[in-house]
This record gives structure tokens, C-alpha cells and sequence, in this order.
């Protein structure tokens, strides 16, 4: 991998990390077509733009984010009244993780490494475009908001994001249409949606730590600072592109893309190893 492909990757992780359109098979399509190779293990490589898109969403959410932590331990140790909104909210965005988590491993375990293949991953686009439908056209959303959420709807929500274990399955794509088909308001899903990705991938990347290694860095410095810069960046442009596109009602855009797309991989892509 050399410094060209190392920026490729990074901007096609920072932008397909938030948007509609799934980072893993955009990075699994582009990697493949582009014939780059992550030399050593990719693991490495990978837990790297993770963490770039992790610090995007914390920096733009970073008012959020404080207010939901303070506001969680203000009413755990010190039982603030005027906290308790905030400390049901995270309770809330744990519990979804953990819905995630759970379901993710056992979706891991039943479909195994064989999901990684051209069939799976179009397939997987045109559902994720079917989702993005969904949102503008078939679910209509609701008027609830955070103060007005539910148990259930941390299950329905953590469980529409588990689905985004199979690559192709966009996890902004089917976090959204879930909390929308629970009656919320757009703002609020969004907002959840976005949330809802900091515990997640901070959880991959800490279970993924053990298994690092540092001269991975120390040998591809120049090309691993490329890709983090350039994942970090394209992960706000990603963010903000899809908080006005939801609120623009411009989400049929993503969808007949990555209908396209999800067509192009499965008809025509088919000799094309993926695994």
C-alpha cells in the first residue's frame, strides 16, 4: 500500500462511515477493484480509520456527548432530578450496544466468513437502498422525541443496527428506518443514530487492541497518517452531508446508488474474489 492508496481508503472510510451506502463494502469493492494491499495484517489498518471516524463523530457531538456523560453520573451518584433524562438516555445507547453486540456475535457465528462475497455484499446494498426508501417514502416520521423513548425502542433500534454485521447493510441506513418505524421524530433519530455509533465502534477497537501491533505503525507511518487525516475529515463532511440530506428529504439519492451499485457488484463483479 503506498500513500495514494492509503488516502483512497481513508476517504472512501470517512465518507461511506456516516452516510447511507456501508463503509465495509465500499472499502471491501474499492480495495478489491483497486488490487490494494494492506501488507501485514489489515487489522491494524483497519482499527485505524475506525478510530478516525470515532474522533469526527465525538468532535461534532461533543456537546451531546458531555451533556449525556454528565448528566448520567450527575443523577447516578448524586440522584439530580434534573438529570434523569439524561442518564435514561444513556442507559439507553448502552442498551442498544449491547443489543448489537449480542446479536452482531451471533450473526458472526451462524453466517461465518462466507458472507464475504459478491452475492452477499449487492444484495446487501439493495436492501440498504430499499431501507433508504423506506425512510422517505414508506415510514413516516414520528413525533416522539428522546424524552419520549423506550426499552423497546433501544431493542428494536440495536437490533436493526446488528444487521450491518453483513457487509452492505449500511448501520446509518437501518439504525434510521428503525427508530423512525418507532414513531421518532427525524432529529431524534438522527441524533440517536449518530450516538449510537461511539460505543460501538469504540467497543470493536478496544477488543481488537491485544491483537495490534505497533511496528505495523511504525513501518507505515507516513501512509497510516494519510489515511487517519483523511478518514477523520471525510468523517465530518459524511456527517454533515447526511443531517441535511435527512432533513432535506434527499435520502432517494443514496438509496437508487446503492441500488445501482448493489446491481453492478452482483451481475457483473462475480469473478472478482472478495474473500
Amino acid at each position: 500500500m503506498n500513500w495514494l492508496e492509503a488516502l483512497i481508503l481513508g476517504i472512501v472510510q470517512g465518507l461511506s462511515e456516516f452516510l447511507p451506502i456501508s463503509s465495509s463494502a465500499h472499502l471491501i469493492i474499492v480495495g478489491k477493484l483497486l488490487g490494494i494491499k494492506v501488507e501485514g495484517n489489515q487489522l491494524e489498518f483497519e482499527v485505524l480509520l475506525h478510530f478516525a471516524s470515532l474522533l469526527a463523530v465525538s468532535i461534532y457531538f461533543r456537546k451531546e456527548i458531555s451533556d449525556v456523560i454528565n448528566g448520567f453520573f450527575s443523577f447516578l451518584f448524586f440522584k439530580k432530578k434534573e438529570s434523569k433524562f439524561q442518564y435514561h438516555f444513556g442507559l439507553l445507547l448502552l442498551f442498544s450496544t449491547g443489543v448489537t453486540a449480542v446479536l452482531g456475535k451471533l450473526f458472526e457465528g451462524v453466517l461465518g466468513a462466507n458472507i464475504i462475497n459478491t452475492a452477499t455484499i449487492g444484495a446487501s446494498l439493495i436492501v440498504t437502498g430499499l431501507f433508504l426508501i423506506l425512510i422517505e417514502h414508506g415510514v413516516k416520521a414520528g413525533k416522539r422525541t428522546a424524552r419520549e423513548m423506550t426499552w423497546k425502542d433501544g431493542l428494536i433500534i440495536g437490533l436493526g443496527q446488528a444487521l450491518a454485521v453483513l457487509p452492505g447493510i449500511s448501520r446509518a441506513g437501518s439504525t434510521l428506518v428503525t427508530a423512525l418505524w418507532c414513531g421518532l421524530e427525524k432529529q431524534t433519530a438522527v441524533r440517536y443514530s449518530f450516538l449510537l455509533s461511539i460505543p460501538l465502534i469504540l467497543g470493536i477497537s478496544i477488543v481488537e487492541i491485544p491483537n495490534m501491533s505497533p511496528l505495523f505503525y511504525n513501518l507505515y507511518f507516513v501512509e497510516t497518517t494519510i489515511a487517519f487525516t483523511a478518514s477523520f475529515l471525510f468523517a465530518i463532511i459524511g456527517i454533515k452531508w447526511l443531517i441535511a440530506m435527512v432533513n432535506r428529504t434527499k435520502l432517494s439519492y443514496f438509496a437508487i446508488y446503492c441500488i445501482a451499485l448493489g446491481a453492478i457488484v452482483w451481475i457483473f463483479l462475480n469473478d472478482v474474489p472478495f474473500a
